[in-house]
């Protein structure tokens, strides 16, 4: 089995060396390297091929919004997941939108942590039903009918099977949920997740969810 490669960024040192010595005890993960600051993570990417980065949020000069937008934005960027210490944040739903994987708080137990870490690197968003709808829900403000307006039309790019998807996947259903609910195969749902990434030019089903959310999606019955 190949290890996860893993990269660490917090500018207390306090927490990487906690970080590191419960990621280093895994036999799946490889600490590849460690950051302090986010304008150091762009040269440090190019030299250790991280499959994932477990980011802090503020730092003093980049910070990790910053630096996870400039990730996001390259070709075969790794994962990010951001580490925070609120539940709902601005600065967290900034995160998601720019292509982060998903969010763990610091004082998440250490099992649940490695778990994330897990998770991202298979392709899976580490934000549960119910996290999801606190962001959703703390992004409900400012200027939302102007984002109504624009999720809508990105979304009217998505056939009819595909916007169901997309429905399921905001409402934080897994692929087998969304299978069962939908009546077709998990392989499908899948293919439909992939082809609706692709259309809407997104990173993952975070951003899926989110962008359903904008564009009034969820607020509808289920079926």
């Amino acid at each position: 089995m190949t290890a996860i490669r893993l990269l660490l960024v917090d500018d207390d040192p306090l927490v990487r060396a906690g970080l590191s010595l419960m990621m280093g005890g895994a036999d799946d993960i490889e600490i590849v390297g460690e950051a302090a600051d986010g304008g150091e993570i762009e040269a440090l990417v190019d030299r250790t091929r991280p499959d994932v980065v477990l980011m802090d949020i503020r730092m003093p000069s980049v910070d990790g919004l910053t630096a996870t937008e400039l990730l996001r934005g390259r070709a075969e960027a790794p994962q990010v997941v951001v580490l925070t210490t609120f539940h709902a944040d601005e600065q967290v739903l900034r995160a998601l939108r720019a292509g982060a994987a998903g969010f763990v708080l610091k004082d998440t137990p250490p099992a649940e942590i490695l778990d994330a870490v897990r998770r991202v690197a298979a392709g899976d968003p580490v934000l549960s039903p119910t996290v999801t709808r606190q962001l959703m829900a703390h992004a409900a403000g400012t200027a939302a009918d102007t984002r109504r307006t624009r999720a809508r039309a990105r979304i009217a790019a998505l056939n009819d099977r595909e916007r169901e998807v997309a429905v399921a996947v905001g409402r934080g259903l897994a692929n087998a949920e969304i299978a069962a609910t939908l009546f077709m195969s998990v392989a499908t749902v899948k293919t439909h997740v992939s082809r609706i990434l692709a259309k809407l030019d997104l990173n993952n089903r975070v951003q899926v969810a989110l962008l359903a959310y904008d564009a009034g999606l969820l607020e509808e019955p289920e079926k």
